[in-house]
């Protein structure tokens, strides 16, 4: 018996809250990506990887999430909303490029915290930065008042997640 569509639209799947959400911020990581990779303060390796697309927004996780005084991975990993195996391996690229290093805790010896290092402070500085001009980029592109009402709904329906 063959299935009958419902007779129904079906635009909703492909343009409702959550997708739209998920496009928008796509796009705005792919931004931040492409202006990190030209920025003078970027370490120059990084911004190599970044141009040749090796550096995603997963990598971008640590440098949203990761504090000044660091954190221990499975800090890191909850507050990236990640597996802690999964942000074990963005750590693990992240040492291997020199962005982070791993230190002994001071409060348990058995622990290790993820630090940033000079050049991560660089790569920070850089993120800081690129999002600030993706900002104002998506500022002009839908206007001031649009992008204050989104920004203050976006803040106002995320206090609640978690």
């Amino acid at each position: 018996m063959a299935f009958n569509l419902l007779p129904f639209a079906q635009d909703w799947r492909q343009s409702h809250l959550g997708r739209l959400l998920g496009h928008a911020m796509r796009r705005f990581d792919a931004r931040v990506l492409a202006l990190m990779a030209q920025h003078m303060d970027a370490p120059l390796a990084l911004s190599n990887l970044a141009a040749r697309d090796k550096v995603s927004a997963a990598h971008i996780h640590i440098t949203r999430h990761l504090p000044l005084q660091g954190a221990r991975l499975n800090e890191l990993a909850t507050m990236a909303g990640m597996s802690k195996q999964a942000m074990g391996d963005l750590v693990n690229q992240c040492v291997a490029w020199g962005v982070v290093r791993r230190e002994d805790d001071e409060g348990d010896a058995r622990a290790k915290r993820i630090v940033f290092t000079e050049t991560g402070l660089s790569w920070l500085k850089a993120f800081e930065a690129a999002i600030a001009q993706t900002e104002e980029e998506f500022r002009q592109e839908v206007g001031v008042d649009v992008a204050t009402v989104v920004s203050l709904g976006l803040e106002a329906y995320a206090a609640d997640w978690r």
